[in-house]
Parts: C-alpha cells; sequence; structure tokens
C-alpha cells in the first residue's frame, strides 16, 4: 500500500515537473519574442510562409470574443481559464488517461492552458510571435495545445478500437 502511495506520489511530482518545464519553454520564448520583436518589423524565416512577428492577444484564438467589451472579456478570461486549470489539473493528477500517449497529450493541453494563463493574469494579454502565412500569430503555447488535442483525439480513437474489437492489446498500447 505504501509502495503504491509512493509511486502516485512520484508520478505527480514527474507532471508537475514536465508542465513546470513546459511552461517554462514557452515563457522564456516569449520573454525573447518581446524584447527581439517588439516595435519591430516581422523576421522573415521562410520567404511567404514563416515570419516571427511580436501581437499582443487580448482575445482567444481566432478573436471568438472580439464582439465582448473588454472589460467583461478580460474578468471571463481569468475566471475561465482558472476553471478549466484546475479542471486540468484535477483529471492529470487524480484521474490520469490510461494510455501514455493520453498522458502526454493532457500534459501539453495543460502546459498549453498555464502558459497563456500566466501571460493573460500577469500581462493582460498573450504574446503571440510565429506567423504562419495566411494563418494568425501564435506561441509556443498554442502549438501545445493544438499537438495535445490532436493526441488526444487519436488516443481516444485507439481506446475505441481497442474496445469495439474486444479490448485488444493494440488498443491499450501506447
Amino acid at each position: 500500500m505504501v509502495l503504491c502511495s509512493m509511486r502516485a506520489t512520484t508520478a505527480r511530482l514527474a507532471l508537475l515537473g514536465l508542465v513546470t518545464f513546459l511552461v517554462g519553454c514557452d515563457h522564456g520564448a516569449k520573454f525573447i519574442a518581446k524584447a527581439e520583436l517588439e516595435g519591430q518589423r516581422p523576421h522573415e524565416l521562410i520567404r511567404g510562409v514563416l515570419d516571427l512577428r511580436y501581437a499582443e492577444n487580448t482575445d482567444v484564438a481566432f478573436n471568438l470574443l472580439r464582439a465582448i467589451p473588454e472589460g467583461i472579456r478580460a474578468p471571463a478570461l481569468i475566471v475561465t481559464g482558472a476553471l478549466a486549470l484546475l479542471g486540468l489539473a484535477a483529471v492529470l493528477v487524480r484521474r490520469p488517461p490510461r494510455t501514455s500517449l493520453g498522458t502526454a497529450a493532457l500534459l501539453l493541453v495543460t502546459a498549453g492552458a498555464l502558459g497563456n494563463y500566466l501571460d493573460r493574469l500577469f500581462r493582460g494579454y498573450v504574446v503571440d510571435f510565429v506567423h504562419l502565412h495566411h494563418w494568425p500569430v501564435f506561441n509556443i503555447a498554442d502549438a501545445y495545445v493544438t499537438a495535445g488535442v490532436a493526441m488526444l483525439a487519436v488516443s481516444t480513437l485507439r481506446m475505441r478500437e481497442g474496445s469495439s474489437t474486444g479490448g485488444s492489446a493494440a488498443g491499450r498500447a501506447s
């Protein structure tokens, strides 16, 4: 019983360490982007495809909340962000996914959400700096969330396939 408890505690600490590392990478990149790109022309990396440009985002992805006044939007994003992070943390710690792919996916989503939440909480906006032409400017935390959601979808599909084939090992692997 004690050994199981120690393993669970070690696993939780490892997850906390990984989230901290990922958020640190995101915030380190944002710090550099703000220092090097703010007030500058975009830095072209691949002509017509990819550049680095500084942007401050007070909205969510694709400016979906632009119709909501800033005075309402900002506090609403802080409250809903906090609730979402509490939910993600609870799932990650209390009921982790049954697959390593699912765990990695949830870890990425949590780290991305936390990285952007901390920006919004302490700066009042999210620092974005990666610009793929014909796509809104984004950041590393956004990439974490996107990759994590895609991985969760794959993990869920694999689990469904495993349960529809009688729980084969292929459905539980990964």
